[in-house]
């Protein structure tokens, strides 16, 4: 059993940490970033990997995510310019501060 407010201080320490390297490597903190909001998704109830959460409830969280996702992959074959990993760490950001700030 998972402490909630024990779970958003580990999750926002591992922000944190990711932050602290960002600058020297934006498309290695993307593909991180995506891993952290991934799980955090997973442990507030998503299933970030099922089509048809994707047309759920709220299809805009797991859609945000999924984009995000699909940049972390281009980044990593070098296939992503600096703005585009750029735009999906913000919207990770956004989706993180999001996710922890609805479901505490």
């Amino acid at each position: 059993m998972s402490e909630p407010g024990l779970d958003l201080h580990d999750w926002e320490s591992q922000w944190a940490s990711v932050e602290e390297d960002q600058n020297d490597d934006p498309a290695a903190a993307l593909s991180q970033y995506a891993d952290l909001v991934e799980r955090v998704l997973e442990e507030r109830g998503y299933r970030v990997n099922d089509p048809v959460e994707a047309g759920g409830d709220e299809p805009e969280i797991v859609a945000t995510y999924a984009s995000a996702r699909e940049v972390a992959e281009r980044a990593e074959l070098g296939d992503a310019s600096r703005a585009d990993v750029e735009a999906a760490i913000e919207d990770l950001r956004t989706l993180f501060d999001t996710i922890t700030a609805e479901r505490p």
